[in-house]
């Protein structure tokens, strides 16, 4: 006996817990339920078609439908369906994998230690960051800066990383460890006339004030999104990473670069790294690292981080950290398989083919009367809407003009995201020229009838 569309809903309001939902107003308008995906679409259970343009939560990059994927899970599955990687223990597609991220990684990266999500990935980081520290005498530098407006997860490692107000309300204080910097969001923290260099080099000077308030010798990490994603799609100032990491150097502070929504092709390079500049110590990766057919993460070290973690590890008998799923043979498996059809589809070629359409297209939606900036790189980008262009002031939260223009678009059939005042896409890495078209196409119409009915 098949469960109604509406049955389902109902279970879903009765039973599931959301997160990052409004819990009360889901009890009334209830779920988009889904029922399967076919390349860049997915289906609800009552038939309707949409182009998910958000691939998901930013991870579905080659869509909803890659057999190679589902063919490879299935085979791990029946030979090895679980393996530990604790005290000396692997399994082969964990070994490859590790060896396929090294290949492809910045340059520096050397060891690979894997986990089940970004969030996980990012607490790893938090910990090796005292650990390499503590081991090389100096167990002060505990402290970790990020920056405003940044997404780092929702652990509560993580999420005290992440400089998102809505993230803290009603969970009480962070780790006290962490120190929030500026956005390095120009046309918000910009001051008038001051050029992306200048803005760059205020926010290096800002920096180097931060770490001398705290004091150098309690500082260990600066972490960072090579583009902001989930804080709505910004990206630094020309100079910006170069001007950063200098004074880091001069701290010795380590880079940090969050990757789990830049990696694999999303900025049109294979690392937002490699697009703005980055020369981290510790990279993490996810989402992307299996297009989100498995839960899987990694975190990258430098070799100058391994050597002394390994010594570390030797002198105190072990290496006390570990998850029990960390290098899952299933998920490692898929993910070895992704990578590979990155390399046979040429999905870099494939987004660097699209991407100067969509981005132009984004932008000239930024002539529109509610759009006061227009942004992207690559496959991602993100509407900002404002009342007033000249002063750049907000909407009233109540108006709810970027969820009012999301619903519109999913009544074109269309799914995008609404953060705040702040409208964002990722469409999957497959995407082609006519699907791009679609998207704007629907934007234009939802902007249209979102501004007409604000000026009723």
């Amino acid at each position: 006996m098949t469960t109604s569309a509406s049955d389902l809903a109902s279970r879903d309001i009765a039973h599931h817990l959301h997160p990052q939902t409004n819990l009360r107003l889901h009890e009334q308008v209830g779920p988009l339920m889904i029922d399967r995906g076919e390349g860049i679409y997915v289906f609800s259970e009552s038939g309707e078609r949409y182009i998910e343009g958000m691939s998901g939560l930013w991870c579905a990059t080659l869509g909803f439908s890659q057999p190679r994927l589902a063919e490879v899970a299935f085979a791990q599955m029946n030979k090895l369906p679980y393996q530990q990687t604790f005290a000396h223990r692997s399994s082969g597609p964990v070994a490859q994998l590790a060896a396929a991220l090294v290949e492809r990684a910045p340059g520096g990266l050397e060891k690979v230690i894997f986990q089940s999500s970004g969030s996980e990935a990012v607490d790893t980081a938090i910990k090796l960051v005292r650990y390499y520290h503590g081991a090389i005498g100096k167990p002060g530098k505990c402290r970790v800066i990020a920056r405003q407006r940044s997404y780092h997860g929702t652990t509560l490692a993580a999420a005290s990383l992440t400089g998102l107000p809505n993230m803290h309300n009603g969970w009480g204080e962070g780790l006290a460890d962490v120190i929030h910097v500026r956005c390095p969001h120009l046309y918000r923290q910009g001051l008038p006339e001051e050029s992306e260099e200048d803005f760059a080099t205020r926010l290096a000077a800002e920096l180097e004030q931060t770490i001398l308030d705290a004091g150098p010798d309690t500082v260990g990490a600066f972490f960072a999104e090579p583009v902001m994603g989930t804080g709505g799609v910004i990206l630094p100032p020309a100079t910006y990473f170069a001007k950063i990491q200098a004074v880091l150097r001069k701290y010795e502070i380590l880079m940090v670069a969050d990757e789990v929504i830049c990696g694999f092709g999303r900025t049109g390079h294979y690392w937002g790294s490699q697009a703005m500049g980055l020369e981290p110590d510790m990279l993490t990766c996810a989402k992307g690292l299996s297009a989100a057919f498995q839960p899987i993460s990694a975190l990258l070290v430098s070799d100058r981080i391994y050597q002394v973690v390994a010594d570390q590890s030797a002198a105190l008998g072990g290496f006390g950290h570990g998850y029990t799923y960390g290098g899952h043979p299933v998920a490692a498996a898929v993910a070895l398989e992704t990578l590979r059809l990155y390399d046979e589809l040429d999905i870099l070629g494939r987004v660097a083919e699209v991407a100067p359409r969509f981005q132009a297209g984004v932008r000239a939606l930024g002539d529109h009367p509610m759009v006061g900036e227009a942004r992207g790189v690559g496959l991602m980008a993100a509407l900002e809407f404002v009342a007033d262009k000249d002063s750049k002031a907000p909407f009233p939260a109540e108006l709810k003009v970027a969820a009012r223009v999301a619903a519109a678009l999913q009544r074109r059939g269309v799914l995008l995201r609404a953060l705040g005042d702040v409208l964002v896409m990722a469409p999957p890495l497959i995407i082609d020229a006519d699907q791009v078209e679609t998207i704007l196409q629907a934007l234009a119409e939802s902007l249209d009838e979102v501004h007409a009915g604000i000026q009723q």
